[in-house]
């Protein structure tokens, strides 16, 4: 993430606004609440629930805490999952999806890399729990992955509901490259991430699948970009077309986003920045 000059981003705001054409298929944003809690200032991940789907996991940057908190679509806090034994070295994005298993799981990606510098990157995953309690605490399964071509930064989590493959989006390369890991290489503890393509934009910092599968979701500073897959298409293929642009109006540091469980909306929310309190948005379809 960090620290583009002035110069940069106003030159990057005018390129993306140029690109790719606008789906006026959803409204712009509603402030859905402020975050206040000083423990959620850094949120750079968030999914909604499947087995809970009135609810919202999130977690916070490097340095937090090693907890996914719980929210409802409202913004209200109903407590945290901590996850024993691993560290936040910098956790960037979470999804919500199943295991080879098909048992849902809470997936975060510890792939944040501002300086390139890590050989391995981690991924945790805990169950989705069935019952949600304040504090919750559980040992997390960890697979640890490998690039090929050398360490990357990324922000950005995958997981497809349908064939339970995760992918990674690189963040800082000029054309943002797609990763997968197969799902039943997770249980391996170690893999090397599959190549899949390039996109045609920089900075990605979120991402989502709806719960069907039927759409995608990435996210820059400056634009989210949606695709439709069709049945029988695999999340490459569908990326492999050109993206079109939802409504987003740029936050002071807009990281995480996810779609509502229905796919019939999605909500954003910006870590802390410039003294400004992150805000929860929420933006609806409207077709």
């Amino acid at each position: 993430m960090r620290y583009l000059t002035v110069f940069a981003l106003v030159f990057f705001f005018f390129a993306e606004a140029k690109s790719s054409a606008l789906d006026t298929l959803y409204a712009t944003s509603i402030a859905i609440k402020e975050i206040s809690n000083p423990k959620l200032e850094e949120i750079s991940g968030m999914a909604f629930g499947k087995l809970n789907p009135g609810l919202i996991y999130v977690h916070t940057d490097s340095g937090g805490e090693s907890a996914v908190y719980i929210l409802d679509s409202l913004g209200k806090e109903f407590g945290k999952i901590t996850l024993l034994g691993v560290e936040n070295r910098d956790w960037e994005d979470m999804a919500v999806g199943p295991g080879a298993d098909g048992q849902s799981y809470i997936y975060v990606g510890d792939i944040g890399d501002n300086l390139a510098q890590h050989a391995e990157i981690t991924v945790f995953r805990i169950p989705e729990p069935k019952v949600i309690l304040p504090d919750m605490e559980i040992s997390p399964e960890q697979v640890t992955l490998i690039y090929p071509g050398g360490a990357r930064d990324a922000e950005t989590l995958l997981v497809d509901p349908i064939t339970a493959d995760l992918f990674i989006l690189s963040k800082r390369d000029s054309v943002n490259t797609v990763y997968r890991l197969a799902a039943e290489d997770f249980g391996e503890g170690k893999a090397t991430l599959e190549e899949l393509g390039k996109l045609p934009f920089t900075s990605s910092t979120g991402g989502d699948i709806s719960q069907d599968g039927s759409q995608i979701l990435i996210k820059n500073y400056f634009a989210v970009y949606h695709w439709e897959r069709k049945s029988g298409e695999s999340i490459s293929q569908a990326l492999l077309r050109s993206p079109v642009k939802l409504p987003y109006i740029p936050e002071p540091q807009g990281e995480a986003i996810s779609f509502q469980p229905d796919g019939e909306g999605y909500y954003t929310i910006s870590e802390k920045r410039f003294n400004m309190i992150p805000v929860l948005y929420r933006y609806p379809a409207i077709r």
